[in-house]
C-alpha cells in the first residue's frame, strides 16, 4: 500500500445544527405556508463531508469550531460517534452554527446559514494546525468559514504540496490567486454561474466545457462541475474532458447531496482511482443521499455505494 493511503483526509469547515422544515412548496416573499414536519439534524458542509468520508471507511480528521452552547456538545459527540477525529475542533464563546432549511415536496430546498462559531475560524487556527495539514492525503474545505481563512489554508496547502479541494458553497467570487492554489474546484450549477458571471443554464457538454475552461483560464487546475440531475462534468489539467451521466433515482431531499459527492470523490482519489472512476463513485454516493431525508443521516456507507454501482452504473 502506498504511504499516502495511510494518511487521513482532513476537512476544514463548518459544523452546524440543521433546522429542517418540509413543506408542499417553498414560500414566496411575504407568503406564509404550512409545513408537514420539523426535524433537527447534524449538518454543516464541513461536518457533512467529514462524516461522509468516515462512513465510507476512510480515516478523517476535522479542523473547525463549535459554540459554547448545548448544540456544541451535541455536535462534538455526534462527530466522534461517526468516527471523525475531532482533536483539532475547538470551542468558541457563543452559539454554534445553525442552518435553517426549507425542503419542498419536489425535493428542492432553500438554506439560510447563521455562521456562529464557524465565523470565528481564523487564519491563526489554520497556522496552529499545520502539523495536521502536513500529514493529510488531501484537504477539503468550503465557504461556510471566513474567506481569509480559506485563503490562508490554500497558501499553506500549496507550500506543503498537499492537495486541496474547494467546494465553493455558498457561492462567492474567488480570486485568481486562490484558484491557482487549488487542486480541485467543485462548484454546483448555481456556484458555477456566479463564478463565471453568466446566467445561462448548462444544457449540454459544450456549454459545460466552455464554462469549465473559463475557470481554468483564471488558474483553476482541475474542475468537477456538479450539475444535479443532469450529471457532472470533468475537466482536468492533463486533458480529460468528460460528461458523466446522473444516476437514475427519484429524489426525496437534495440536502447534502453535494457533500456526499465531495466526500466520495476525495476518498476515491485518495485510494488511487482515476478522476473518471472517482466521479462515478461520487455520483453513486450522491444519488443514494438524495433518496433520504436530512444531511448526515442521508450519507451512505461503502457497501451501499458499491452495491448501488453494480446495479446502476452509467
Amino acid at each position: 500500500m502506498r504511504e499516502d493511503l495511510l494518511k487521513p483526509i482532513v476537512v476544514v469547515g463548518s459544523i452546524n445544527i440543521d433546522l429542517v422544515v418540509r413543506t408542499p412548496q417553498i414560500p414566496k416573499r411575504g407568503e406564509t405556508t404550512t409545513g408537514h414536519t420539523f426535524q433537527t439534524f447534524f449538518g454543516g458542509k464541513g461536518a457533512n463531508q467529514a462524516v461522509g468520508i468516515a462512513k465510507l471507511g476512510y480515516a478523517v480528521s476535522m479542523i473547525g469550531k463549535v459554540g459554547s452552547d448545548s448544540f456544541g456538545d451535541q455536535l462534538l459527540t455526534e462527530l466522534m460517534r461517526e468516527g471523525v477525529n475531532v482533536e483539532a475542533v475547538t470551542r468558541a464563546p457563543g452559539p454554534s452554527g445553525i442552518a435553517v432549511i426549507t425542503t419542498e415536496d419536489s425535493a428542492e430546498n432553500t438554506i439560510i446559514v447563521v455562521p456562529g462559531a464557524n465565523g470565528k475560524i481564523r487564519p491563526s487556527d489554520i497556522e496552529s494546525n499545520v502539523g495536521v495539514l502536513r500529514s493529510a492525503a488531501m484537504v477539503l474545505t468550503q465557504l461556510e468559514i471566513p474567506m481569509d481563512t480559506v485563503c490562508a489554508l490554500a497558501q499553506i496547502c500549496q507550500r506543503r504540496d498537499v492537495p486541496l479541494v474547494l467546494d465553493p458553497a455558498p457561492a462567492a467570487e474567488l480570486s485568481a490567486e486562490l484558484l491557482q492554489c487549488l487542486s480541485w474546484l467543485t462548484p454546483n450549477e448555481t456556484e458555477l454561474l456566479q463564478l463565471t458571471q453568466t446566467n445561462r443554464e448548462v444544457k449540454d457538454e459544450g456549454e459545460a466545457l466552455e464554462l469549465a475552461e473559463s475557470l481554468m483560464s483564471r488558474g483553476a487546475k482541475n474542475i468537477l462541475l456538479k450539475l444535479g440531475g443532469k450529471g457532472s462534468y470533468l475537466a482536468t489539467a492533463d486533458g480529460v474532458r468528460k460528461w458523466n451521466c446522473a444516476m437514475p433515482v427519484i429524489a426525496k431531499d437534495t440536502t447534502a447531496a453535494g457533500d456526499a459527492y465531495n466526500a466520495a470523490f476525495a476518498v476515491a482519489l485518495c485510494e488511487g482511482r482515476s478522476a473518471e472512476d472517482a466521479a462515478q463513485f461520487a455520483s453513486a454516493a450522491a444519488a443514494i443521499s438524495v433518496m433520504r431525508e436530512g444531511a448526515q443521516p442521508s450519507l451512505p456507507n461503502r457497501q451501499e455505494v458499491d452495491n448501488f454501482l453494480v446495479k446502476e452504473r452509467c
